[in-house]
């Protein structure tokens, strides 16, 4: 994934965007604020409601199939400080989603230190699967994140989740030079809290971020959780279990079983092994969701 060589001050739209042929977004919603859901419909998961407001966009190449695909984008193409990004998700029971972005999401440098932040809370209903799949997040120097996800999960529903950071414009030398990125992840079946996850990586507390991780380019973790996922969850933890820790190896990864899956932990040299890593551990969502989610949006 290429880095820009300038940092731009993206013009920013007023309106809001959906999807051709549902419910355009409320007037009144907060500036970049979504909503989407989907639902079993004559033997498909259908897009039953997709609406966005400025600078969230939500692009559906699929939205009707095997599984409804969404892709979220930003308009600027990236996240500047004091923007808030919310986006609901609810995948019907027997209904499949699969949430991409159209590539690595940029966050811009915050001159006065006010954080960007972004959210998700996403619902799966009997027999859903929801497949959130972004590409990396890749902040600027001086940059600051803030970003929370939470899953609620029916006992029989699925979930592939994966949330990646690379250390930045490495091309511009820019290692791991942010000022903070703050993440929370909460996953929760049948009302059981099955994961409840962070990462806190802050200027200034303790040594250098750039020097604690030293020359791994991403850090990526990953949840495969229900019958959807089963197999290639049971096949990681086989694979990680029967491979030892390479000196030099270019992706380090590690798996810890959860009830019904797994969550997975990546740290890699260069950001094209790890993808490349979690590309074929995740290649069989093709035949899950009908799509490959790495793949150039259709």
């Amino acid at each position: 994934m290429g880095c820009p060589i300038s940092e731009p001050s993206p013009a920013r739209p007023a309106d809001g965007c959906a999807i051709r042929g549902l419910p355009r977004p409320d007037p009144g919603q907060r500036p970049g604020h979504g909503r989407l859901a989907t639902a079993r419909v004559d033997g498909a998961s259908a897009l039953v409601a997709c609406a966005a407001t400025s600078p969230l966009q939500l692009l559906s190449p699929v939205p009707r199939g095997r599984a409804a695909w969404v892709v979220m984008a930003s308009h600027g193409g990236g996240l500047v400080a004091g923007d808030d990004v919310a986006l609901e998700v609810d995948v019907g029971a027997g209904s499949a989603a699969l949430l991409s972005t159209q590539a690595g999401t940029k966050v811009y440098r915050s001159p006065r230190g006010t954080p960007a932040s972004q959210r998700l809370d996403a619902r799966v209903g009997p027999g859903g699967l929801l497949a959130a799949v972004p590409h990396p997040v890749s902040c600027f120097a001086g940059a600051r994140l803030l970003q929370a996800q939470r899953f609620a999960l029916a006992p029989d529903a699925s979930l592939v989740w994966l949330d990646a950071l690379t250390a930045g414009r490495a091309a511009r030398g820019e290692r791991w030079a942010f000022a903070e990125v703050r993440t929370r992840v909460e996953i929760s079946a049948g009302g059981r809290l099955l994961l409840a996850d962070g990462l806190r990586l802050v200027a200034g507390e303790g040594p250098p971020i750039a020097s604690r991780l030293a020359d791994v380019e991403l850090l990526a973790t990953a949840v495969l959780l229900g019958p959807a996922a089963a197999g290639a969850a049971a096949a990681l933890l086989a694979e990680l279990e029967r491979a030892p820790v390479a000196p030099g190896a270019e992706v380090l990864a590690a798996a810890s079983p959860l009830a019904g899956g797994l969550l997975l932990r990546l740290a890699a040299r260069s950001v094209e092994a790890g993808l490349s890593f979690l590309r074929a551990r995740l290649a069989f969502l093709e035949a899950a969701a009908g799509a490959d989610p790495f793949a150039r949006t259709p």
